[in-house]
């Protein structure tokens, strides 16, 4: 017999990570809902997103319809990050509109995704009657839209692994082909909402690449927390599937998502012949995160800043038009003038594309929140001067490429 879990909340100060008291709520006590219509909103990255696509598929499969303003929705889905402590911020100012529009309206709030998992204390605090789903538990929404009672679904990281998050928008699909990762990174508050590594099977991925196509969609986006952990899980590579998908016949391109450094060694010269297959774009996220072994190793990041120099220029020796795109983190535990001005260096020496820096902020259930912290306004000193030379960096590519 399916439940669907109702949880009794106690103690919403010691809801993070347990709950206090439950209850199960059977199939006599959920109650058959008429066709409603479901208003969303999604936040954060391309496998959010992908999410979203999912999520709608499976409400429309259920009779229930997507609309596009919140005043007319009987139930309103917000799809949230929390990466950064500003991203946190944001999500919570939202939620708290969207409670009053729910409130105003009768309709039913049902918060999702990394903030619902990892931070389900702030989001009850924010709005109490809100029902709080997981990423690994939206495929039973249809189950919560029956639940005359609030529900709570946020334990566990297991996917069904029959059905794949996939976002279409216009010509452009997003298409998750992992959930979780291997790291450990000890600043990522992403990794205790999305969990451990989970590989789609290939097969199945090609067969929604398939239908994509089939739709008319030009650009396949492959997402995943990193696509070089693909398959780790499941005896296979990255590599392996872009040979499947490019093998495929039609008129697309594949974009690689993000990948993490040490990982995309592991595999670096066979991804170095997909990349020079037609149908894959010549772009590569790689975050770097910092210029500094020492800062790196307190990350928890398994590689060395030489490491990284030779990944990258293998990578445009034998791509020489490959563009390549970085995230650096400033600020964060364990940095001193010294990491800034190694990490200014590599991001002179290797001349990236595409440069997001950010100033770290403290995340819970993370290693690098127990760390001693650097002073915001020394934080905010560093990444002024990181971000002008990023801007410096990118434009003097990007006039490398005008003409």
């Amino acid at each position: 017999m399916l439940f669907v879990v109702t949880y009794l909340i106690t103690h919403l100060s010691s809801l993070d990570g347990y709950i206090k008291s439950y209850i199960f709520a059977p199939h006599h006590l959920i109650m058959e809902s008429n066709v409603m219509r479901v208003y969303i909103e999604t936040y954060g990255c391309t496998l959010n997103k992908a999410d979203t696509g999912l999520l709608t598929t499976i409400l429309k499969s259920h009779g229930h319809s997507i609309v596009h303003s919140v005043d007319n929705a009987d139930v309103i889905i917000i799809n949230t990050c929390t990466v950064r402590k500003d991203t946190e911020e944001r999500m919570v100012e939202r939620i708290r509109y969207l409670r009053r529009v729910a409130l105003k309206n009768k309709s039913r709030l049902i918060v999702v995704g990394c903030m619902a998992k990892a931070q389900p204390s702030l989001v009850l605090k924010t709005a109490p009657e809100a029902d709080l789903i997981s990423p690994a538990n939206i495929q039973y929404i249809p189950n919560v839209l029956k639940s005359k009672r609030r529900v709570i679904l946020i334990s566990g990281y297991r996917r069904d692994k029959s059905k794949i998050p996939m976002y279409i928008n216009g010509v452009i699909a997003a298409i998750a082909i992992c959930e979780g990762c291997l790291g450990n990174c000890s600043y990522c508050i992403v990794k205790y909402a999305r969990g451990p590594l989970q590989s789609y099977p290939p097969e199945l991925i090609v067969k929604y690449v398939k239908e994509a196509i089939s739709h008319g969609v030009k650009e396949i986006q492959l997402t995943a927390q990193d696509t070089a952990a693909y398959g780790y899980d499941i005896g296979l590579k990255l590599t392996d599937l872009l040979r499947d998908i490019v093998s495929l016949e039609g008129d697309f391109m594949v974009r690689i998502g993000m990948m993490n450094p040490h990982l995309a060694l592991k595999i670096l010269d066979e991804l170095i012949e997909i990349l020079r297959e037609p149908k894959v774009y010549k772009f590569l996220h790689i975050p770097l995160q910092s210029g500094d072994d020492r800062v790196l190793k307190v990350m928890n990041r398994p590689y060395t800043v030489d490491e990284y120099r030779y990944l990258v220029r293998e990578l445009r020796s034998k791509i020489p038009d490959l563009a390549i795109a970085t995230d650096i983190i400033v600020g964060h535990p364990g940095e001193d003038e010294e990491a800034v001005e190694n990490t200014i260096r590599v991001i002179k020496e290797l001349m990236f594309d595409r440069i997001h820096v950010a100033t770290y902020t403290i995340r819970p259930h993370t290693l690098s929140a127990t760390m001693p912290q650097i002073p915001p306004k020394v934080k905010s000193e560093r990444t002024r001067k990181v971000v002008k030379v990023a801007e410096e960096v990118t434009l003097i590519k990007h006039r490398e490429k005008v003409g």
